[in-house]
């Protein structure tokens, strides 16, 4: 299991009391799996996202990603984890304009520690993955919303992520073109082996999900609507 969430209670300080942003969540997402998750503004879910980040330790429970337990882990081992085995793709793709999108992909790499060595090859072969292999050399200005969008993703690839979470990255495009990034999120976590969650206010693609789960009032539980 690749991703595992036990437990987890998250509080923020609101005046003299305490706010919660998580109430005991328990997830567990297989390599391969892709599980959505849903819920009005404000439920949790951007919490959900950092804590399995490990941008945000928990107040109580475990985080545990492919196979290591975050709990005790130092800031410089947690930010080592995350260059190394958590991709994450952005809300918005925040490409850096002067950057090809074969560059944006290794810019990543050197970020992971990666050798120089082979990073070309390995953007490219992302890039096509995605679907842009003719448009490796072009710079963000060069480049529609979806396909701005299909570098994010790559770009969250180039270190061979064990764990993939998805910030709604079909926010800022239209239905026809969040089909197609959410049906190759869902392809790429099957040949890639990710285990990958998917925050999503859009209902209409969660036939992309095998698992869909709705936070409410900081609670997770199952929702229907997952693909069997």
């Amino acid at each position: 299991m690749s991703l595992e969430l036990t437990d987890v209670t998250l509080t923020y300080p609101d005046g003299e009391a305490r706010l919660t942003a998580l109430d005991r969540v328990s997830l567990t997402v297989p390599a391969g799996g892709l599980t959505a998750v849903i819920g009005p503004s404000g439920s949790g879910k951007s919490s959900l996202l950092a804590v399995a980040a490990t941008l945000i330790r928990p107040d109580h429970g475990r985080v545990v990603i492919d196979g290591t337990d975050t709990a005790g882990r130092g800031r410089a081992e947690l930010t080592a984890l995350r260059r190394t085995t958590i991709g994450t793709v952005f809300q918005q793709p925040n490409l850096l304009p002067s950057l090809t999108a074969a560059e944006q992909l290794q810019v990543m790499a050197h970020l992971g520690g990666r050798p120089p060595r082979g990073t070309r090859s390995r953007a490219r072969e992302l890039l096509a993955a995605v679907g842009l292999a003719e448009l490796a050399d072009r710079r963000p200005h060069q480049l529609s919303g979806g396909q701005r969008q299909r570098v994010n993703i790559a770009r969250a690839l180039m270190n061979e992520p064990a764990v993939l979470l998805v910030d709604e990255p079909t926010s800022a495009l239209d239905h026809e073109r969040g089909a197609e990034v959410l049906a190759l999120l869902r392809t790429l976590t099957k040949e890639r082996a990710t285990a990958t969650v998917l925050v999503t206010h859009d209902p209409a693609h969660l036939d992309a999900a095998d698992e869909v789960a709705e936070v409410r009032d900081g609670r997770l539980r199952p929702h229907r609507g997952a693909r069997r």
